[in-house]
């Protein structure tokens, strides 16, 4: 893993748990039937579903040896004691983006829960990165693919 620590909101937290229970229990035990069946096809040298069912077992292993990892490493974002003096993770920022002279909200999470279109940026991301430890009413600029994008702080939330 590249980040020491895995940032989670308690969300974020269930849903890797509930991902990794499903990927224990029931799809190993799917791939075992998958490869069980091609296998009574006979000559496994030339026996492209038993090859498949092999590579999908493959990857539900590696899934489940990541999901292990992350929630080993998993830091729980606590929204109570989230610090709102500068931009943290767990924290909800809204941004004054200048380029399109609109409002913008987010809330700063891990990489692991990032989702941009709807208001979750990862700390890792060139906005969340860019913002993380500022203040209200400070100006960043941000080097994102479609350019170079100023935001002003305007308020910062747990």
């Amino acid at each position: 893993m590249t980040e020491e620590h895995i940032f989670l909101t308690p969300n974020g937290m269930e849903k890797l748990k509930e991902r990794l229970n499903y990927l224990k229990s029931e799809k190993r035990l799917e791939c075992s039937a998958r490869i069980g069946e091609a296998r009574s096809y006979g000559d496994l040298s030339e026996n492209a579903e038993y090859e498949t069912a092999r590579e999908e077992q493959a990857n539900v292993e590696a899934e489940i040896y990541e999901l292990e990892e992350k929630l080993k490493n998993a830091k729980i974002i606590d929204n109570k004691k989230v610090n709102t003096s500068s931009v943290c993770v767990g924290c909800n920022v809204v941004l004054y983006d200048m380029e399109f002279n609109e409002e913008v909200s987010y809330k700063i999470v891990g990489d692991t829960e990032s989702d941009p279109a709807n208001g979750y940026i990862s700390n890792l991301s060139p906005v969340g990165a860019a913002i993380l430890g500022k203040k209200p009413n400070e100006i960043v600029s941000v080097k994102t693919p479609g350019g170079v994008v100023s935001y002003k702080i305007l308020k910062i939330k747990a």
